[in-house]
Parts: C-alpha cells; structure tokens; sequence
C-alpha cells in the first residue's frame, strides 16, 4: 500500500514539475498564474461528497453479490472480489495517516485483504473505513488542504492526499464494477436507473 501511494505522489508531483517546466519556457505566462482570486472548487466538500457516494455504491454493490462469488477472481494472482473490497477498506484507513491522522482503532494492516472472506463483515469494514476517512477530512480546515508534506516530496500537501484517497477509491470502483458484471451482477444504481428510465445510461 505504501509503494502505491509513493508511486501516485510522485506521478502527480512529476506532472507538476513539467508543468512549471512548460510555463517557464512559454513566452506567455498561463492567465491562473497572475489569478488572486478565491478558489472557486472547495476540495474539502467535494471530497466528504464523493466519499459519502463511494460509501455507498460500494456496500450496496457488495450486498448485491452473492456470498458465493467472494472468493471469484479474474485470473490467478489477480485479487479475489472479497479481497478487492478489502484493500478499497485498507486504503481508507491508510491515506489519512499520511497527513496526520490517528490510525483507526481495531484496524491492523498486515495481511488484512486476506483477514476474511465472510461477506457481512467485508462490508462492515468498508463502512468502518469510509465513515473513518470522511471524518478525517470534515476535521480539516481549509488551510489545512495547503499544509506541506515534505515526508511524500518537496512540492507535496495534505490536500494531496485527500486527492489521491478520492482518485484511488474511484478507480477500484470502476474495477469493482467490472468484477460484479462477470460473476452476472448488474450494479444496484444502474439496476435502479434502468427500472426508472429504460434508455439510462449503464454505470
């Protein structure tokens, strides 16, 4: 877990430098660098609102499939559906930690994409992590998002990590998605959409 998230720092940190890189040698300034305005995206309620989403497409999508299909996985090596839903849950616990944040209580993270396959408590988990990394970002203050972490590199901040939490958990949705469509479980929300309206979009 840690390898990964050095790797998305320092992607995102490389991206940066280019960046300032490119701006630097550009004969025109880009228009935001001269920008005192206030900032016109809050991350911070953004953030706690895709939380509260992902929060919920996760549990409901892991209440749709069957016991049976927990230990399904794509190929050998690849992670089982059970262990998918744990390192969403593990990731949640961990991110916040790297700014700061108290490490959740009863949480132990050696081997615990493999601590059960029991379907009840897979989604007790992934409750426990979410409602613990929503509140560890309603606790931040706004200044707080631009505070440094120069343990994660030189141009690093805490709203990178509220970043990178949001951006990983969405991705394994999307792989969430794909894993439920094999073993032939449509999505609750697209389930619903598609009662509502025939012609919705899917996922």
């Amino acid at each position: 877990m840690k390898r990964l998230v050095q790797l998305f720092v320092c992607a995102y940190l490389l991206a940066g430098l280019a960046g300032a890189a490119f701006a630097q040698e550009s004969s025109t300034p880009p228009a935001q660098s001269a920008d005192k305005s206030a900032p016109s995206y809050d991350l911070k309620a953004q953030a706690v609102l895709d939380l509260q989403q992902l929060q919920q497409k996760y549990t409901t999508l892991a209440q749709a499939i069957p016991q049976e299909k927990y230990s399904w996985r794509p190929a050998e090596g690849v992670r089982s559906i059970n262990e998918l839903f744990l390192h969403v849950a593990g990731a949640g616990f961990y991110f916040p930690t790297l700014k700061g944040t108290p490490a959740a209580p009863g949480f132990t993270p050696k081997d615990f994409e493999k601590s059960t396959t029991e379907k009840a408590k897979v989604i007790e988990w992934l409750n426990k992590s979410f409602t613990y990394a929503i509140a560890s970002v309603e606790s931040m203050s706004n200044a707080q998002f631009a505070a440094p972490l120069p343990k994660l590199g030189p141009q690093a901040n805490e709203g990178d990590v509220v970043y990178l939490m949001v951006v990983h958990a969405h991705e394994h949705l999307g792989q969430a998605i794909a894993y439920s469509r094999s073993v032939g479980v449509v999505p609750p929300w697209t389930a619903e959409a598609l009662k509502k309206n025939s012609k919705a979009p899917q996922d």
